[in-house]
């Protein structure tokens, strides 16, 4: 029972095959292409991702000749804010954030520009440690140096 079903649904897949245009039939093999080169693309991102994704991936669709709908574009979303007060986790969060644009076989534009903004914020949180750093490194060492001043004029 089940193999006459599948049976049939063969054939109803030829007959409407048949029914296409080799434009048509061409035009549904690029879709079915672009569908397969999004997915992966976005699986990629939320692979790299962990826990920074925000959503899972969302895809925009073309409807093909045939009525089938082929995804043609897509996106995940992803936490790219530093993290408050901690320039050691913010650096590592950047460095996550990089790596999760750069994911994909081919990243788009706007992949590179996360990519870009995620280093920019890198060097900042490099910045913030090591001058926070330099601060707990000699805390006493600039009380004295305040409080030589003062002892030479006395």
């Amino acid at each position: 029972m089940n193999s006459g079903n599948i049976k049939k649904e063969n054939q109803t897949e030829n007959t409407s095959k048949q029914d296409l245009s080799a434009e048509e039939l061409a035009q549904i093999q690029k879709l079915k292409q672009r569908d397969t080169e999004v997915k992966a693309h976005e699986q990629a991102h939320l692979s790299a991702a962990g826990g920074i994704a925000t959503s899972g991936a969302s895809f925009s669709y073309q409807q093909g000749p045939n009525g089938q709908r082929y995804a043609i574009g897509g996106e995940v979303q992803i936490d790219t804010s530093a993290v408050s007060g901690d320039p050691a986790a913010t650096l590592r969060k950047a460095d996550m954030i990089k790596r999760a644009a750069l994911a994909p076989a081919s990243p788009s534009s706007q992949d590179f520009k996360v990519a870009s903004q995620a280093a920019s914020m890198a060097t900042k949180a490099q910045a913030d440690l090591l001058k926070m750093t330099q601060e707990n490194a000699n805390p006493s060492s600039a009380k004295e140096n305040r409080g030589s001043l003062f002892d030479q004029s006395v």
